[in-house]
């Protein structure tokens, strides 16, 4: 796997902050790929190989975005994307939103990376569950959302610390708008999944169940609309813009109990 140096002495047409758009003509999409991320240099690496290639060939106006939370706090991949997104806007005016995973490599070059008049669920086919979609409210991984759609479900829930539930809350919020998740054909929607040991701070999260229960009320108060962080430091990194920030998990479990 190349070096981050190498990568860049590769990749030479990019623009800081991980930008890049077509030359001679003006892309149709401008595209925000936002990464949840903490400590996986080896995956973001790779996927950096393999992503910024594949989207100058499909002639997109993009920047990608790793948000990177600060420790001590678990990590909380939800909010990192709510945050991406907030990030992203201030620097340009992107109108489709791909929240990625890590450790997800597209396979496929007709796996087209913008946005519908519907939420997308990208990633419905991973190597790791033999490229069968494990249950049919599944929304995590990848998927993509306009910035009025994103708007519209009050973004993704700040609460959830720790692994599991936050796509299935999203999924709740879609439905409850009235959008309908759509999906590529399997055969397109191929994506590899990278090995790793279990992170950190990133632990199963207990109350994930119990945060399920009430994801649709919750919705209305929990998200954008109460998102509270601080930016430790944001640079235009030669492959990516990177935003490092932190989290105060106190602060933001009172919204589960607390409504405005």
């Amino acid at each position: 796997m190349p070096t981050f140096q190498d990568l860049e002495k590769q990749l030479t047409k990019l623009e800081p902050g991980g930008r890049s758009r077509p030359s001679g003509c003006v892309s149709r999409h401008r595209v925000a790929i936002i990464i949840p991320y903490r400590n996986r240099d080896n995956q973001l690496r790779s996927l950096l190989h393999n992503l910024h290639p594949m989207l100058m060939r499909q002639q997109l106006d993009y920047g990608v975005y790793v948000v990177d939370e600060a420790l001590p706090s678990r990590f909380n991949r939800a909010m990192l994307m709510n945050i991406g997104y907030a990030e992203a806007i201030k620097l340009y005016d992107y109108q489709c939103f791909i929240f990625h995973d890590v450790d997800l490599i597209p396979q496929d070059d007709r796996l087209i990376y913008n946005c519908s008049t519907q939420p997308r669920h990208m990633s419905a086919a991973i190597d790791k569950f033999n490229y069968e979609l494990p249950y049919k409210t599944l929304f995590g991984g990848v998927s993509a959302l306009t910035r009025k759609q994103f708007v519209a479900v009050n973004g993704f829930s700040n609460i959830y610390f720790g692994w599991g539930g936050e796509d299935d809350d999203m999924f709740v919020r879609i439905k409850a708008k009235g959008y309908n998740v759509t999906r590529y054909p399997m055969h397109i929607a191929r994506y590899r999944m990278l090995k790793h040991k279990p992170d950190t701070g990133n632990e199963p999260n207990p109350m994930r169940s119990a945060n399920l229960r009430h994801a649709k009320e919750r919705a209305e108060y929990d998200g954008l609309s109460t998102l509270k962080y601080k930016v430790l430091h944001l640079e235009l990194k030669a492959l990516y813009t990177w935003v490092h920030v932190e989290i105060n998990e106190t602060q933001i479990m009172q919204v589960r109990r607390t409504p405005p």
